[in-house]
This record gives C-alpha cells, structure tokens and sequence, in this order.
C-alpha cells in the first residue's frame, strides 16, 4: 500500500508548488482537486469559472463531493493499492475549510459528506502550508486573474484560514502546520523537515 500526502492552504500558500515538489522526490504520482480526473475537470470548470458566478452552497459542496468521489475511486486509491505514493494538492480538508466553515455549512455535516465521497479513504499525512494575509495577496495578484473561489472576497478567505487552523489543532497526529513564507526553497525544506518526522521511511533522496 502506498502513503498518501495532502497538501492543504489557503490561496496564495504555495501548496501546489511543494505538493509537486515532494512527489519529483518521491516518484509518486501528483494529483490535485478539484479536476484530477477528466470528468472532474468539467467539474472543475464549474465549480471555479467566474462565469458560473453564484453557487448554493451545498450545491458547491455536493459538486466537489463528486469530484472527489470519482478522483479516489478512479486515481487515488488504484494507486496506492499499486504500491504507488500519492501527493494530492488538496483533499477534504479543503471542502472542510471552503464549504463546511467559510460557507457555513458545517464541518461535521461536510465531513460526513466527505466520509461517504471517499469511502473511508484518510490521508497519512496532512501539510497545512500558512502564510501571512498579505503574502498571500501579492502571490495570488501576481498568478493572474482570479478564480470564483479566489475572488469570494476577504472575509471568505478570512474564515478559510480559521478554519484550517481549527482542523490542524483537533488532528494533530495527521495534521502538520508548516510556514509557507519565504522562498520557494526555505518552505521546502520546511516539509521535507516535517515529512522527514512523520513519515521516515519515506523521503527519498
């Protein structure tokens, strides 16, 4: 069976960039949500192009669940069941964060959700990446034009980070909190640190 790491964050935490990164070292497969699969890039489209502008809420979640559902009976679990390692940028700790807290909908109810998505599937590690708000708002200025999720406003993204601190602090065997500030190779070397701790038979050189 293969190990399972969750890259999780904020927008503007770097997490896509050292999600790839660990998997380069590794050689496990890369994966992210939502989209990691072709249909969950329809999916995708949906649930982030500003064209499809106002979601309700459980709808977004429901639409993620999806997502989800196809991502780990299709690419997730097939891997690690091949003995692969898998690096997943983003994972149910996000619906948690996006849709459970930020959109009110509450964290054991998407949980449950979440739980019934994945068919029990846990991550054995999860890197919670954490920048400073400002930090955060000169990466994502500096990625382009926004996504619907990215452009949901202040307050949104300020109970989003609520969130994933309220997550980290109730898991903290499963959960890493990391400092994602910095360069590109000092948080790098933060996770391999932390990866190092929690999972040492796994980092490769």
């Amino acid at each position: 069976m293969g190990r399972f790491v969750v890259f999780e964050g904020g927008e503007g935490s770097g997490k896509s960039t050292q999600a790839r990164l660990l998997a380069e070292r590794w050689g496990a497969v890369l994966t992210f949500e939502p989209g990691g699969t072709e249909v969950g890039q329809r999916l995708r489209e949906i649930l982030l192009s500003p064209e499809t502008g106002d979601l309700d809420p459980r709808a977004e979640a429901l639409l993620m669940a999806a997502d989800r559902a196809h991502h780990v009976a299709t690419k997730i679990r097939p891997a690690l069941n091949r003995g692969k390692d898998v690096v997943c940028d983003r994972f149910v700790g996000s619906s948690l964060a996006y849709q459970g807290y930020a959109r009110g909908l509450g964290i054991e109810e998407v949980r449950a959700l979440s739980t019934f998505a994945t068919d029990g599937l846990v991550p054995d590690l999860v890197l919670l990446l954490v920048v400073p708000p400002d930090e955060a708002v000169t990466r994502m200025a500096a990625a382009g034009k926004p996504d619907r999720l990215e452009a949901a406003g202040e307050e949104f993204h300020r109970k989003v980070a609520e969130a994933y601190v309220i997550l980290a602090a109730h898991d903290p065997d499963r959960w890493v909190v990391i400092d994602g500030s910095g360069s590109v190779e000092d948080v790098e070397a933060r996770v391999r640190e932390a990866v190092e701790a929690r999972l040492p038979s796994g980092e490769r050189a």
